[in-house]
């Protein structure tokens, strides 16, 4: 079972720090809302971005669990487009960080899973 999380509660402002290309950045969320299903096998949440977060979207976290075998997955989804300057100028620069972001992301969760 998957607990429910006070950290991923809606209204939860979140802070993104990322470096990139020699340098850091800061892009705020919000957690709009959590997923978790009737049996409690999946657990997740979603964020919108604010205002100081270089893309306008939503991002969507999801683990779940089959109970017959054990078996875990997880998925991240999201939908956005460039908000800031510098993302519009360097659209492919910031899709590729958004794919390493997306690894890096699943490699997290497979050491937890497995550590």
């Amino acid at each position: 079972m998957f607990p429910t999380l006070a950290a991923v509660a809606p209204g939860t402002v979140v802070a993104v720090l990322v470096r990139h290309l020699g340098f850091w950045s800061m892009n705020g969320c919000r957690v709009v809302y959590e997923i978790a299903g009737d049996d409690s096998r999946e657990f997740g949440f979603a964020y919108g971005t604010l205002t100081n977060h270089a893309e306008i979207g939503e991002e969507i976290f999801k683990v779940s669990l089959r109970p017959g075998t054990g078996e875990v997955s997880y998925v991240i989804r999201a939908a956005s487009r460039p908000r800031a300057l510098l993302a519009r100028l360097g659209y492919p620069v910031t899709r590729s960080l958004q794919a390493r972001f997306r690894r890096d992301s699943a490699a997290a969760i497979a050491r937890a899973i497995t550590g």
